[in-house]
């Protein structure tokens, strides 16, 4: 089978298609026949070598994190799926270094869901990752109704979905946004800010990795969100979280049923053929995407 990998750090075009061995499932696994796969910022550290340090020496470095595709192939003890049903899933790659990026992927199967019914492979395949990590971040921020949650790129990839599930939640969704997204967040039931007001937010999901800027922001004891490690936050009580987003094949499922009923909008920006994936990566690093990259297989 065909992957996405790279085996020397650099540009884009270090990026090569590699011939590797068919995976077998083991007991509680599926193989996956691969119909498309998000392309995401952690590609991009993997892929410029920004991560090696933390990276054990190997060869190569399959890429990819989320799939939608078909099962191929069950291994013992799995129930729930069966060959031939269209699925979505997860790899937390940092902890495994199973790319997904490759025409056939095994995954845990308590790490895939049904993918949602009704909707494009693409926008299947750009929910896992990021759907995951968006309800994960806000389910960490520990909010109940009526608090106030900040969010700051809330019009990115990210963002965009965090903000639709904290106003699903009944949480006062503040959304730090360019003026040209205003109609995006507001359509999603926040309130749209371009600043900071000071004292206003019970919490804040850091999307935008601002960091240390919106403290401001926050009441004491409120809780920070960050989607990547960085320094802690330690004054005025506040909780500092990071977010490592863990995969969770009944959340999953849960998020494919809004997909499917409306209740959840996935925003694809781009699509290319596996092949091209070089192309893909050269495009989200331009940035300014107002949705997913996503590779079709």
């Amino acid at each position: 089978m065909r992957a996405v990998t790279v085996r020397t750090f650099g540009a884009p075009e270090t990026i090569e298609l590699a011939d590797l061995p068919l995976p077998q499932p083991g007991p509680g696994e599926l193989r996956i026949r691969t119909l498309a796969t998000g392309v995401h910022p952690a590609d991009l550290a993997v892929r410029s070598g920004a991560v090696a340090q933390y990276l054990p020496p190997q060869p190569f470095y399959p890429l990819g994190w989320d799939l939608a595709g078909e099962v191929d192939a069950v291994g013992a003890d799995v129930t729930g799926f069966r060959p031939g049903d269209r699925v979505i899933g997860l790899s937390h790659w940092f902890a495994t270094r199973n790319g997904v990026q490759a025409e056939y992927a095994v995954l845990a199967a308590t790490a895939v869901a049904p993918a949602p019914a009704g909707v494009p492979t693409a926008v299947a395949a750009a929910l896992p990752l990021n759907g995951l990590a968006a309800l994960q971040a806000v389910e960490a921020t520990g909010l109940t109704r009526g608090q106030t949650l900040l969010v700051t790129g809330a019009a990115g990839n990210l963002g965009g979905l965090v903000i639709q599930l904290a106003a699903a939640r009944g949480l006062q969704v503040i959304a730090l946004a360019r003026p040209e997204d205003h109609a995006f967040v507001t359509r999603y039931g926040a309130r749209h800010t371009d600043a900071v007001t000071p004292a206003e937010a019970d919490a804040v999901i850091d999307t935008a990795l601002l960091g240390a800027a919106v403290l401001p922001a926050l009441r004491d004891g409120a809780a920070f969100v960050a989607v990547r490690p960085g320094p802690p936050i330690v004054e005025r009580g506040i909780r500092h979280t990071v977010v490592d987003v863990r995969p969770d094949g009944a959340q999953l499922a849960d998020l494919a049923a809004m997909v499917a009923a409306g209740r959840l909008t996935v925003r694809v920006a781009a699509e290319h053929p596996f092949t091209e994936a070089a192309k893909a990566h050269a495009r989200l690093e331009e940035g300014g995407l107002r949705g997913a990259v996503v590779l079709a297989f």
